[in-house]
């Protein structure tokens, strides 16, 4: 009896060790966002937090330099940007642009250091569109970024390419396996948070201009190629990105959602309108911006199907509810504040 009480032991504590291993470890914490008993709540764990916090450091700004004096478009060759500053704030903004995006490689990783004016680095290219780029969010995108902006900081992080960015997926070759068409999903991937969700939730959002539903009013509804998004299965892809997205600050449903009615807008918080936005800015930024620059790029730069890395979420946020948790970086740089001047 006992032998055979040793061994049932011995046989379910490796099924009860696997089943604690999709739990988190206590203590967690709880934050009420809503009415008791409603779920409206966040949770968090303060392990987690505290290696979010330790990656969303905001450096100190470099100190301000004098307007007065020409201008550096009057004095340096082929200024496309950033050309209304004086030369001390031009020469400041580029040496924090360094320390922002190549602080081993210096100024020599966007420029030739025997003639600054040339264009033929291809990263000095990508460079200026990026500065514009972020112009263009802090003028015309306050409707996510509000007054607290972005820098180049904000994605980059000291990293010359940004940590977090996606490219399209390859193609599948198992697309059709014996388990039937998988129809882009069933295959764990950190883009769907490991789940077996659809692997792609980018291009059909970020990319691509797809309704993002969960229900609707008829059936098969919808044309063209994100037709019927009141399906079941487009359902995943909305699940995916929303997985992705709340990966991405660190935070559950109920941080955009109304556990009592998860599609009504009239009971939603108000940071959904903020996510709203932030979907079609990214969207605009990796058209409008990142697209464009595809042939710029070199070919070991470009993802398996040749397009350019893309901006998601998880670009700017790295695991907070807000980037570097509200760290109103852009102030102490007004140049980034509005579209480049020549």
């Amino acid at each position: 009896m006992k032998l055979t009480t040793k061994l049932g032991l011995t046989l379910l504590a490796p099924l009860l060790l696997s089943l604690l291993t999709g739990c988190e470890r206590p203590p967690i914490d709880t934050v009420q966002t809503g009415f008791r008993g409603t779920g409206m709540e966040q949770v968090y764990n303060p392990r987690t937090l505290l290696k979010q916090a330790s990656l969303n450091q905001a450096p100190a700004p470099a100190e301000a330099a004098a307007a007065d004096g020409p201008k550096a478009s009057q004095v340096y060759q082929n200024v496309q940007v950033l050309g209304d500053l004086s030369v001390a704030q031009f020469s400041r903004h580029m040496a924090s642009i360094t320390q922002w995006v190549a602080p081993d490689a210096g100024c020599a990783y966007c420029h030739n250091t025997e003639n600054f004016a040339d264009d033929g680095k291809y990263t000095k290219v990508v460079a200026r569109r990026m500065i514009q780029m972020t112009q263009r969010v802090n003028q015309d995108w306050k409707t996510h970024v509000a007054d607290t902006g972005v820098t180049c900081y904000t994605c980059h992080r000291g990293n010359h390419i940004p940590a977090n960015v996606w490219f399209a997926p390859k193609d599948r070759k198992n697309a059709n396996s014996a388990l039937g068409d998988l129809a882009g999903q069933n295959i764990a991937t950190k883009e769907a948070g490991l789940t077996s969700l659809p692997f792609d939730p980018f291009t059909p959002y970020l990319k691509d201009a797809a309704a993002i539903r969960v229900n609707g009013n008829e059936a098969m509804a919808g044309v063209g190629a994100y037709a019927n998004r009141a399906s079941l299965k487009q359902t995943e892809h909305t699940y995916s990105l929303m997985v992705h997205m709340s990966e991405s600050l660190g935070v559950n449903c109920t941080y955009c959602h109304n556990t009592r009615a998860f599609q009504s807008w009239e009971e939603s918080r108000p940071q959904r309108v903020t996510a709203w936005h932030g979907i079609r800015m990214a969207r605009e930024l990796n058209n409008d911006y990142m697209n464009g620059l595809t042939d710029k790029f070199p070919a070991e730069r470009l993802g398996p199907k040749g397009d350019v890395a893309k901006v998601n979420c998880t670009t700017c946020h790295q695991g907070a509810y807000k980037p570097l948790y509200g760290a109103a970086m852009a102030k102490d740089y007004p140049e980034l504040q509005a579209l480049a001047k020549p």
